[in-house]
């Protein structure tokens, strides 16, 4: 099998498929809403108020006197090229200060009072001062002469490394939590809505594991089931009717097949009778009788198949009616039958004439098979049982499940069909018993036919 062909678990592919959905569309949002923003010049301006405070950082220093100056760096030339406005005001903790441009007089002395503040964003006061006056940005930071308190009101550029930056970080504070409570939600709710979604299906997958040879008719449910499954069960539906129908037209075949047999058979039967008596009039005499057997368990199954009712019956009086009715056929092959019954009843529940047979048919078994010599037992126990042994080859131990198959025969040049066994077996299976084979207590076979017995009160 490929690895396209391998099952897969619709709960786990469900869900992550779903997270998949959810990341893209969420990424294709605030794409959208940055993209948005960006262009309306809310959220991402080319301006970047501390983009001149950074420049001052890395050029300041100090001269031989130890007084502050500027190193003339390529950021702070462009800088001021393209910000003519372009004003700040540097102050160390020891007073002396460094200023460039026209400092408003408002932030001029205020960098004293605020010695122990670290960053700060002073801007005007509302609806009353002009809107337009961009606020002063203060921010104490490390330079090369010194720590530093850096104040101005001028904004640079935004470059484009710092633009992604604070675009990644939106998106990490915004999007990324917002994708983790989805997917966490995904995770918990997709398999419980497809195990409540799929829950008749268990019902249905329970009742095809109930359909049986023998009970036809039986149907799975569509009740609960998905709308996307119902066509898959209705052609398991259609598939079951059709194969009730053939197994009809074969049982009626079957029961067709054995009642023709049965005048043939009896006139043949007619006919040997007539012939002088001889190994070849007993070979053939065998085999009518089991033909006669056969068609008979045909029938039988037949019938015990489409419900006939069992009744009680005494394994002892089948024994001794089989053993009576082949009694003369195994003396006339050479054999000695031996009947070992109890003298009160052993009781089963079952047809007493399909039992008959189903023994009849181990007997002739022991009878076509054998040396043609010696012994063949009959043996009631008590655990509702019969034994049938023979003092032949026996069964190899590698066979004894496969001659109970259908058409299997040890030697293949064998007489018979090989239906003889496999129709002892189905017969056992509709009585709820069993059929086995174990070598016997002589040597030869045992085969031994178990019954259910009746409890008693």
């Amino acid at each position: 099998m490929s690895k396209h062909d391998d099952p897969y678990c619709l709960r786990s592919r469900l869900s992550w498929r779903l997270l998949s959905l959810q990341a893209a569309l969420l990424l294709a949002l605030v794409a959208v809403v940055v993209g948005a923003l960006c262009a309306s010049g809310f959220v991402l301006a080319e301006r970047d108020e501390d983009r001149v405070i950074d420049v001052v950082q890395r050029a300041v220093t100090r001269d031989a006197e130890g007084g502050l100056t500027l190193r003339p760096t390529p950021e702070l030339k462009q800088l001021r090229s393209e910000t003519p406005d372009l004003w700040f005001l540097a102050r160390d903790r020891q007073g002396q200060s460094l200023s460039e441009g026209a400092v408003p007089a408002e932030f001029a002395a205020i960098g004293g009072g605020l010695d122990q503040i670290s960053q700060a964003r002073l801007g005007w006061q509302l609806f009353e001062d002009d809107p337009r006056k961009p606020a002063a940005r203060l921010k104490r930071v490390d330079t090369d002469a010194g720590n530093m308190q850096v104040i101005t009101a001028t904004q640079g550029r935004l470059t484009g490394a710092k633009a992604l930056f604070m675009t990644s970080l939106a998106f990490l504070g915004i999007a990324l939590p917002g994708l983790l409570l989805m997917g966490t939600a995904t995770f918990i709710a997709t398999p419980m809505i497809v195990r409540r979604a799929f829950r008749g299906l268990d019902t249905t997958a329970d009742q095809a594991r109930r359909i049986d040879i023998h009970q036809r008719g039986a149907r799975l449910s569509v009740d609960r089931v998905p709308l996307e499954v119902v066509p898959l069960v209705t052609a398991v539906n259609d598939a079951l009717a059709r194969l009730d129908q053939g197994y009809a037209r074969h049982k009626r075949f079957v029961a067709d097949a054995a009642h023709e047999l049965r005048t043939p058979i009896a006139i043949l039967n007619t006919r040997l009778e007539s012939l002088p008596s001889g190994p070849d009039k007993t070979r053939l005499l065998e085999d009518s009788a089991r033909l006669a057997t056969l068609a008979e368990q045909l029938l039988d199954i037949q019938r015990l198949d489409r419900g006939h009712p069992f009744t009680r019956v005494d394994l002892v009086r089948v024994a001794q009616s089989a053993a009576a009715d082949l009694a003369p056929l195994a003396i006339a092959a050479g054999y000695e039958l031996a009947l070992d019954a109890p003298a009160t009843p052993i009781e089963t529940i079952g047809d007493a004439a399909a039992l008959e047979r189903a023994l009849t048919n181990l007997v002739q078994n022991a009878i076509q098979h054998g040396p043609r010599r010696g012994t063949i037992g009959i043996r009631v126990s008590r655990r509702a049982s019969i034994e049938v042994t023979d003092e032949g080859a026996g069964i190899p131990a590698d066979q004894r499940e496969q001659i109970f198959e259908p058409f299997y025969r040890l030697t293949p040049l064998d007489r018979g069909a090989g239906l003889g066994l496999n129709m002892v077996r189905e017969i056992m299976l509709l009585h709820g018993g069993h059929v086995s084979v174990a070598d016997g207590p002589d040597g030869g076979a045992c085969f031994r036919i178990s019954l259910p017995p009746i409890r008693q009160s």
